[in-house]
């Protein structure tokens, strides 16, 4: 014989699941909105510059070490530069990032470096 229904027990499960319900609802909108500012967020980032200057430390931060944007190997202390002058930092001595290879994007030739072209 089956059990007689318990009013009060299925106005109990009830509000469980509304609280329940309600747990799931909160944590669906937290993720819908973290979802949208992040994709705000990428859609309004800067671009990344075509060439970056690694800069040194101390009196006038001269620069050490030239870098293609976007390269995961250049320090906090950066600025972007043109092209241009990423081509002329490098024919001047400036050292090129042994991991993005600046200098072979640039078609910037050892001889070149030496003579300072």
């Amino acid at each position: 014989m089956p059990w007689p229904p318990d009013l009060a027990r299925l106005l109990t499960l009830r509000v469980w699941h509304a609280m329940w319900l309600q747990r799931v609802d909160t944590k669906i909108a937290a993720l819908q909105e973290r979802e949208a500012e992040q994709e705000h967020g990428q859609k309004n980032r800067p671009q990344e510059p075509d060439w970056i200057v690694e800069l040194g430390i101390g009196k006038g931060r001269p620069p050490t070490e030239v870098h293609v944007g976007g390269c995961y190997a250049a320090g906090n202390r950066r600025r972007p530069v043109p092209r241009n002058e990423a081509r002329r930092l490098l024919t001047s001595g400036v050292r090129a990032c042994t991991h993005c290879k600046p200098d072979a994007q640039l078609r910037v030739l050892d001889g070149e470096r030496r003579s300072g072209w």
